[in-house]
């Protein structure tokens, strides 16, 4: 039997019936990416539709982790729900950046500034204006 090297931890909190703190500690990578996403659906599941990932305690992440993340990034939207980035570490923060995540999930400094990001009224998107064809001149 083998022991992973780098386990993954994670712990949630609740912070409302639809708001879930998930504290992540350990490597999320490709060994670690489908325990995260089991604790992501287990959380989507029980009708939490806010998500603030708290990478603190993140010191490497890879594609895998990205991906896992913005999955449901992509998923919560349509709910309409939201994931926010808490604090990543250096190395982490710099892989979100170069990758762009950090553009399309908001990364916050805190818990409390994440949940306030939350609590923002969401702009509705506004019907685009259909072109009007030469014959309806």
């Amino acid at each position: 039997m083998s022991v992973a090297q780098n386990p993954l931890s994670v712990e949630v909190t609740l912070l409302r019936d639809d708001v879930a703190l998930i504290k992540v500690q350990g490597y999320l990578d490709v060994d670690t990416a489908t325990e995260f996403q089991h604790h992501l659906a287990n959380q989507l599941h029980h009708g939490r539709r806010h998500f603030l990932l708290d990478l603190t305690d993140v010191p490497f992440m890879d594609s895998s982790g990205m991906n896992i993340i913005l999955r449901v990034y992509q998923e919560v939207r349509t709910l309409p729900g939201s994931v926010h980035i808490i604090a990543p570490m250096p190395a982490v923060r710099r892989i979100l950046d170069l990758t762009g995540v950090s553009i399309t999930v908001p990364v916050s400094e805190s818990a409390e500034q994440a949940l306030a990001l939350v609590d923002q009224p969401q702009p509705q998107p506004q019907p685009q204006p259909q072109p009007q064809s030469p014959s309806q001149s």
